[in-house]
């Protein structure tokens, strides 16, 4: 009985190491980084056309 007892400990640790390795080895790297998709020039264009719009209105009132 005391030899069952020890191969079943043996046989746990083993079945534990290997859970633990085996999953480590066959990890894939992460995925890179999405590129951006804004590179700011949307955000320029958009300031741009809101001062032109201010800038149209204010000649408007003036006049």
């Amino acid at each position: 009985m005391a030899v069952a007892r020890v191969s079943f400990i043996v046989f746990a640790i083993i079945a534990a190491l290997y859970g633990i390795v085996l999953p480590a080895t066959q990890a894939q790297s992460p995925a890179p980084a999405p590129a951006p998709t804004s590179d700011g020039t949307a955000i320029d264009q958009g300031i741009a056309y809101v001062l032109m719009l201010l800038a149209l209105v204010l000649t408007y009132l003036i006049h």
